[in-house]
């Protein structure tokens, strides 16, 4: 599809310098951009290519001060980064924008689905299944007995929600997404081996959760495993039994938290950090790489690091006296020399 540069300054509500009628239809990197394209400067180190990219419309600061006008249109925002991260969202809803039933999908006659929902083929939807209006369900995906999937949501190829689970609205789970699977609880048996604990419970995710490419989410030995609104998860994240995560809570890649830990809202947490159980970590608390949280931090808006943890700048400290060591043993070594030597000198 084709746009005019003044249809996308409506868009995103920004002020146009130059031709509004210049027509583009993708999005681009300024440094890829052609005569149909859309790019846009958010970061100074790309300012560089202002003058030599081709792209026909170009996204920039309100503040940024250019010294030459260049060749493309110029639409000047308070926030290039998100208004271009608008368009994209745009652009990905068009692509997928379908509605139907195809005639190799599985709907049961007990499952609901809503006005301008789209079912892929070989997906698979189970008896007491509620699908929302404009929900979007891609192939392979399989909902268990009784999921409930919110409007506007899309669940993306081999996605499985197993039964009594409830996804909000609009919600996006990238492929290999499972949610449901039962909590790891075993009891210990004198003999030495381990008996399965029921896992009874669910998985409730609210509204405006995106989850990453074959991230995991155990459903609750009793209640509810609980993914509160606008919470962000990379790929291959794991989310134990009874967890719960706090609005707003983002977590990168490789991550897992242990069974019945709590992180309140817009906690931020790095790539490859581990919690264990039944810990409480207070809003705002923020996790460097590879972290171990071992305990319960209940002031809000600290930075942490290390394994196990510490706040950030006594971490910065220690590892910078750690790099020290090998320096300060040799140092040591000198002045155990220099001590002997002072005590044979003294006999």
């Amino acid at each position: 599809m084709q746009f005019t540069a003044q249809e996308i300054a409506d868009l995103v509500g920004g002020k146009l310098e130059g031709d509004p009628t210049v027509q583009v239809s993708k999005l681009a990197k300024i440094e890829e951009a052609d005569a149909q394209s859309i790019s846009f400067i958010a970061n100074p180190k790309y300012l560089g290519f202002l003058n030599s990219t081709k792209a026909a419309l170009l996204i920039i600061s309100n503040t940024l001060e250019i010294p030459e006008k260049p060749a493309a249109t110029l639409l000047r925002v308070e926030d290039p980064y998100s208004s271009f991260s608008k368009l994209l969202s745009l652009y990905n809803n068009n692509s997928i924008e379908k509605s139907g039933i195809e005639p190799n999908a599985f709907v049961s006659p007990n499952a609901q689905v809503g006005e301008n929902a789209y079912i892929a083929g070989f997906a698979y939807l189970s008896d007491g299944v509620v699908v929302g209006r404009n929900v979007k369900i891609m192939p392979g995906v399989y909902l268990g007995p009784n999921v409930k999937v919110g409007d506007n949501t899309i669940l993306f190829a081999n996605v499985s929600v197993q039964h009594n689970c409830e996804i909000g609205a609009n919600c996006i789970l990238h492929p290999g997404v499972v949610i449901g699977s039962d909590g790891f609880g075993f009891a210990p048996q004198k003999d030495g081996t381990y008996h399965k604990v029921a896992q009874n419970g669910n998985v409730v995710i609210e509204d405006n959760v995106e989850i990453g490419a074959n991230c995991a989410i155990d459903r609750a030995t009793m209640g509810s495993t609980l993914i509160k609104k606008g919470v962000k998860l990379d790929n291959l994240v794991h989310l134990a039994h009874n967890v719960e995560l706090g609005e707003n809570t983002v977590i990168a890649a490789q991550s897992g938290v242990s069974g019945s830990t709590r992180l309140d809202r817009n906690v931020v947490v790095g790539g490859q950090v581990g919690f264990v159980g039944h810990l409480y970590i207070a809003p705002g608390s923020q996790f460097g790489a590879q972290s171990g949280i071992t305990r319960s931090l209940t002031e809000p808006n600290k930075k942490y690091n290390g394994t196990p943890i510490q706040e950030y700048m006594g971490s910065m400290r220690s590892n910078a006296t750690i790099r020290r060591l090998p320096e300060l043993e040799k140092r040591i070594q000198e002045l155990e020399k220099i001590i002997t030597q002072l005590q044979i000198t003294e006999k």
